[in-house]
């Protein structure tokens, strides 16, 4: 716990006043977050699992102003750039929270609070030794399922084929999700960018959140 509150707490000495606003930092490390202490309107919450530079975040905070959008990102190099580029839009519907993704959804996420998740290239781990290391899992798919509202999606995205049929695996096992078709116009990550430009294949899912069979 002392670790994950360094990790919170660490130098944002390098942050303008208001870029350190973007960054939200939680008053306890094991209660739920207060969506009304993080964004200063009541709406929809989305949530970038992993938001990277913040491509992705800033797009949708852009196009969906009726809408908050919450980064969770641990690697401060990659939150400070985000806080800058937030600030300098003034996007009032996006915030950053610096922490573990898989911490964060088992511990800090009210139950049936969030209208979306994005999980766009996690990690992959490619060898097969590293393959415990992947964040998506039964128990991370779980608590994604137990923090969405009613009907929630769950959009998934990643150009590694192996990792995609890992996911599918995890997903048919369980009756919690149901597969879409529908069609949404996402914007493109940075990563996305980089690997369409290199003609790799990117794999897609879109999950609604659906009550399991009794």
């Amino acid at each position: 716990m002392f670790g994950l509150l360094r990790l919170v707490m660490r130098d944002r000495s390098q942050l303008r006043e208001n870029e350190t606003l973007v960054e939200y930092i939680p008053k306890s490390l094991t209660e739920p977050l207060n969506w009304g202490e993080i964004f200063p309107h009541s709406a929809p919450i989305e949530i970038d699992l992993g938001c990277g530079d913040g491509a992705f975040l800033m797009a949708m905070a852009h196009s969906h102003p009726k809408h908050n959008f919450l980064g969770i990102e641990r690697l401060l190099g990659r939150v400070r750039k985000v806080c800058r580029k937030v600030a300098r839009e003034d996007l009032k519907n996006a915030r950053v929270l610096r922490i573990e993704v898989a911490y964060a959804i088992s511990n800090l996420l009210p139950a049936e609070s969030i209208t979306a998740f994005h999980l766009l290239f996690p990690d992959p781990w490619p060898k097969r030794r590293h393959h415990r290391r992947r964040a998506f899992t039964t128990k991370f798919l779980a608590c994604i399922h137990r923090s969405l509202i009613a009907g929630g999606l769950f959009h998934v995205a990643t150009d590694h084929a192996d990792y995609f049929h890992q996911i599918q695996c995890v997903i048919d096992a369980t009756d919690t999700f149901v597969v879409s078709v529908e069609q949404h116009d996402f914007p493109l990550t940075t990563f996305e960018q980089k690997f369409l430009n290199r003609g790799l294949s990117i794999q897609r899912l879109l999950l609604r959140k659906a009550s399991p069979v009794k």
